[in-house]
């Protein structure tokens, strides 16, 4: 469990790529405004990238830069962490050095104040997704993952390409519901980590969901995926207090 001494903020579903300036601009002034703010730590949800091939790829030039502004942030005391995202899931150890990040695992707490929060990216969550579900369980596979790096860049960029064609259409066939987290998911998770409050993103759908689990409230929050016309993020402080910021004028 990660223990805060003073406040964080949590992000999601940036999909940073080169074409989205207002994104990318976005972006940079937020880590700037979290500088100043001098908190403690940045919980990054997963998905910071469209998409990630390997860290063979952190030297282009786009890459680069994005971990730079990390590792300046992280170079003026602010603990970052990440978390893998559907999309991200191949960022690794050197990666996340030239970052200056720590990787967390799939399911991860936070202590603020007397309450623990359950953080996830939120994909797990969306069980009655059956064929994604599926393809989840393969990609995350290490027999699948050390196949795919081993090839050349060439080759899994086209891969990529290839897998987002399709992930794109199948999107389309499927109902919003299917493509959300599953209530039974959600209280299930929260019940074998005995936890009351999740963090999530993943599923584009920001908001609050107050619940009851087993006589007692309990609370998901599930944070903004970024785009030219919203961002937001998640203000956590010591005491455990949420509240959402957002990132757009």
């Amino acid at each position: 469990m990660i223990t805060l001494s003073g406040s964080a903020r949590l992000i999601s579903d940036l999909h940073l790529q080169p074409e989205q300036t207002q994104v990318n601009a976005r972006f940079e002034c937020f880590l700037a405004q979290c500088a100043t703010a001098r908190i403690d730590a940045l919980f990054i949800l997963g998905d910071l990238f469209e998409y990630w091939i390997g860290d063979d790829a952190r030297d282009d030039a786009f890459n680069a830069h994005i971990a730079r502004l990390l590792k300046g942030l992280a170079d003026t005391g602010v603990r970052i962490f990440f978390q893998h995202g559907n999309r991200d899931f191949l960022i690794g150890s050197a990666m996340a050095t030239a970052c200056g990040m720590s990787l967390l695992p799939e399911i991860s707490q936070v202590g603020a104040g007397e309450t623990a929060i359950l953080l996830m990216h939120g994909d797990a969550l969306c069980t009655d997704d059956l064929d994604y579900q599926q393809f989840r369980t393969m990609v995350r596979a290490p027999i699948w993952q050390t196949s795919f790096l081993a090839r050349p860049l060439s080759e899994r960029l086209a891969e990529v390409a290839r897998l987002r064609a399709g992930s794109k259409q199948a999107m389309q066939d499927k109902s919003a519901q299917i493509m959300d987290a599953s209530p039974g998911a959600v209280t299930d998770v929260l019940r074998q980590h005995g936890c009351r409050r999740l963090i999530h993103g993943h599923t584009h759908r920001p908001g609050v969901e107050h619940l009851m689990l087993d006589g007692q409230p309990a609370e998901r929050w599930v944070l903004s995926d970024w785009t030219a016309t919203r961002g937001d993020a998640l203000v956590l402080d010591a005491d455990g207090r949420l509240s959402r910021q957002s990132l757009v004028d």
